[in-house]
């Protein structure tokens, strides 16, 4: 059975489906990888490093995915229209199509997919118990968004975030306010206390309180008068 991986075109998109370690992975279960040329290098992944780990590269998209049994992408394909290639009309009937698929946000793909015969499975909807851990597209990059959520605030703060105690003076530490305490926020919050800002977070749920506490932030419970 043959996967391929090809690069991602739509705007902004810098991930790739699959790094040397996962093809390694894949080829140890017995599976033909193939990827497109380049699709790493937006990741710093070379083509080189695919190779290396047994993979083949091919700069020909309509040879590889008219071949494929198995696409892997991050985000949904092209479809007509919304770039230079038709990725869809690519991918031969009967395939099985791994990716991100925005099914909610774009309806109309879904009713192509189907219209060309392609079996697709979208990651957004694997369910997020600890079987489908390695599967979870959504905790790992909302960990990553509180991450950089922070890193963007600092930038338009324009200011030091921690104390800072000098000879002319002293400046107080920044004191930042994180909405919500899921995966994301609860990386924001780590993330503004590791760079020395006095951090307080609120939740609606009252049981995030613990979690907020144990990253050094202060919980701030925002009392409802809804019956």
């Amino acid at each position: 059975m043959k996967i391929v991986i090809t690069k991602e075109r739509r705007a902004h998109e810098r991930r790739v489906a699959a790094t040397p370690d996962t093809v390694k992975k894949l080829i140890t279960l017995g599976f033909d990888v193939a990827i497109e040329k380049d699709a790493g290098i937006a990741s710093r992944i070379t083509n080189e490093s695919y190779q290396d780990a047994g993979a083949s590269i091919s700069d020909d998209l309509a040879g590889l995915l008219g071949s494929a049994d198995v696409v892997l992408k991050v985000q949904r394909p092209l479809l007509a229209g919304e770039g230079d290639v038709n990725e869809l009309a690519l991918i031969k009937r009967g395939a099985l199509l791994i990716a991100m698929l925005s099914p909610y946000s774009d309806p109309a793909g879904v009713n192509q997919y189907a219209e060309a015969g392609i079996t697709t499975m979208t990651l957004e909807f694997v369910p997020r118990i600890t079987r489908a851990q390695s599967m979870d597209v959504l905790s790992s990059q909302s960990n990553l968004a509180g991450y950089r959520a922070v890193l963007e605030a600092i930038n338009v703060y324009d200011r030091a975030m921690p104390m800072m105690m000098t000879a002319a003076g002293t400046i107080a530490p920044a004191r930042v306010l994180v909405l919500g305490a899921g995966v994301a926020g609860l990386q924001a919050i780590a993330t503004a206390k590791r760079l020395g800002a006095i951090v307080s977070a609120t939740d609606v749920r009252a049981a995030s309180k613990e979690q907020v506490e144990s990253l050094g932030g202060k919980f701030v419970m925002v009392e409802s008068e809804e019956v």
